[in-house]
């Protein structure tokens, strides 16, 4: 595999995890640069994981991962994103001020629903001659980038959006989830 078909890789892996991102972002208040370069960090290691751990089960569970990997994706990305419709929708939220950060296990658990089809192409990778270490790098570093960016995009929409943004991020969740399931992301 070429070094140009690995970044297309790489990018396209992380398109859904921006899309997460920028509605964790709305859901923060005033998020920094640096929890939004946590947040990157975050989803950008599991995604780099995922794909080394696709590569291992290779053969012995490709029909499982291709089976069920949309599903459990879709389950914690529609989970996620109904707790957000819900907490946006709550009376006694507006006299909570937003969080300033997220919880490593909420940003977590998003970061691995995102990153299910990244174990898939990892499955898928080791039947093609490529270093799974260069393709799993690249693929971190491109959720760490995509997700900052999306992170601080995020805070945009919150402050234009404001207590609403928690609303769309819920439904920017379900619709990547969505996105998943039906094999478009």
């Amino acid at each position: 595999m070429n070094p140009i078909a690995l970044l297309l890789l790489a990018f396209s892996m992380s398109t859904d995890a921006f899309a997460v991102a920028i509605g964790k972002g709305a859901s923060l208040k005033n998020p920094r640069f640096l929890e939004a370069l946590r947040m990157g960090l975050i989803f950008g290691s599991i995604e780099a994981i995922t794909p080394l751990i696709g590569w291992l089960i290779g053969n012995v569970a490709a029909s499982y991962v291709d089976t069920w990997g949309h599903w459990i994706a879709f389950a914690l990305l529609v989970a996620l994103g109904l707790h957000m419709i819900y907490e946006g929708l709550n009376p006694s939220r507006e006299e909570i001020e937003k969080p300033s950060r997220h919880s490593f296990l909420k940003i977590a658990i998003a970061a691995f629903g995102t990153s299910i089809d990244a174990m898939a192409v990892g499955v898928s990778l080791a039947f093609v001659e490529v270093s799974i270490f260069l393709a799993a790098g690249l693929i971190g570093v491109a959720t760490t980038v995509m997700v900052t960016l999306g992170v601080m995009l995020g805070r945009a929409v919150g402050s234009l959006f404001g207590q609403k943004a928690e609303i769309i991020g819920g439904l920017t969740l379900i619709a990547v989830g969505g996105w998943i399931l039906s094999g478009n992301l």
